[in-house]
């Protein structure tokens, strides 16, 4: 039995194989758990942007009614003191 060679480039071969496609579906596994975490954030990116956008446009309303009445009081005043002059 010692006299006869050895051939194991075959289960060494096999055993690469296995290793390699065991890496591949480790790596896949992983792109799709990055791929999830991406499309999550990109669904919270486009939610922050509208409520952002819905915030600009009600400061924006709440600055205009703001100068409006300011500008009402200032307008009194300017009546008032036009009457004491």
């Amino acid at each position: 039995m010692a006299d006869q060679p050895i051939n194991i480039t075959t289960d060494i071969l096999i055993a690469i194989r296995e290793d390699i496609a065991a890496f591949r579906n480790s790596i896949e596994s992983r792109f799709d758990a990055v791929d999830r975490r991406l499309d999550h954030i990109d669904g919270l990116l486009r939610k922050y942007r509208r409520d952002s956008a819905a915030m600009l446009i009600m400061m924006r309303a709440t600055a205009g009614d703001f100068d409006e009445r300011v500008s009402e009081v200032e307008q009194r005043m300017a009546a008032l003191e036009a009457k004491k002059s």
